[in-house]
């Protein structure tokens, strides 16, 4: 009897699974030209495998980052900003809520201008109700942030120390300054800084 159980709701989750699995993967699709990715293809696989807690099937997430390219397992194929921005696109996809802390690194690799704040604009959309750590080298998705970090590494008498320090808002603004490049006292990067705040 409990086999038979097992082997029923596996099968309406498989069900449940083929239904939802294009219609993600679409979604994913759509949010990834978004960000930078566009032409990639992704697609879910559901392979068979035996019954157990999670169902009778193997989800696999398949993607070729580049056309022309065969598609392969994300995380054999994808680089790390490709993966950063996949599952900034999978959770903006999928978005419920809920309390989990999520930590972004190098998702803003390879982008810049108006794709860096369409990238910005995910994370805080994302970010209702719950944390997000993002780890950026753009103004334009730092600028975004409820709160800023500055992060340091230095090395004395052969040990790295790395710091890290909240911002004030009068530092922020700053901090967006030395991000564009420029010095404290350049005075048209300070007011792009101001007016990145702004927008915000």
């Amino acid at each position: 009897v409990a086999r038979a159980d097992l082997e029923k709701g596996s099968a309406a989750l498989r069900s449940a699974r083929a239904a939802a699995a294009p219609k993600l993967a679409k979604a994913v699709r759509e949010r990834l030209a978004e960000l930078a990715v566009d032409g990639a293809t992704f697609t879910i696989g559901l392979e068979g495998r035996d019954p157990g807690p999670a169902g009778s099937d193997a989800v696999e997430f398949l993607i070729a980052p580049n056309p022309g390219v065969p598609a392969g397992p994300l995380r054999d194929t994808a680089s790390g900003g490709e993966m950063s921005r996949v599952m900034l696109a999978l959770m903006s996809a999928a978005a419920t809520g809920g309390d989990a802390t999520l930590v972004f690194d190098e998702v803003d690799a390879g982008i810049g201008g108006q794709t860096a704040r369409a990238v910005g604009e995910q994370l805080r959309q994302l970010a209702a109700g719950r944390q997000i750590l993002c780890i950026t080298h753009l103004p334009q998705v730092a600028s975004l942030a409820a709160r800023h970090f500055a992060i340091a590494k230095e090395s004395r008498g052969g040990v790295a120390r790395t710091t890290v320090t909240q911002l004030a808002d009068p530092d922020v603004v700053s901090e967006l300054v030395r991000m564009l490049g420029a010095s404290d006292d350049d005075r048209a990067a300070r007011k792009h800084a101001e007016q990145l705040r702004r927008a915000a």
